[in-house]
C-alpha cells in the first residue's frame, strides 16, 4: 500500500456492529509512501496506523 499526505484512508468493518472509520493521512512515515501513516480521523483524534487488508486508500484529486 502506498499513500501520500492528503489521501483519505478507509477502514472497513470486519464484523457486524463495528462502524467503518475514515480519516485523512497527515504524515507518511515509511519510505516511498509506505506505512506507517499518521491519520486524523473524522471524529478528530489522531493515531499512527499500520493498515491491514481491511483498509483502502483514496488518493486526493490531482490539481489540473
Amino acid at each position: 500500500m502506498r499513500a501520500q499526505v492528503g489521501d483519505h484512508i478507509h477502514i472497513h468493518s470486519r464484523a457486524v456492529g463495528i462502524d467503518e472509520q475514515q480519516g485523512e493521512i497527515t504524515e507518511v512515515r515509511g519510505s516511498n509512501g509506505e506505512p506507517p501513516y499518521l491519520v486524523r480521523f473524522a471524529d478528530g483524534h489522531e493515531g499512527l496506523l499500520y493498515p491491514g487488508p481491511d483498509c483502502t486508500v483514496e488518493q486526493r484529486p490531482k490539481n489540473r
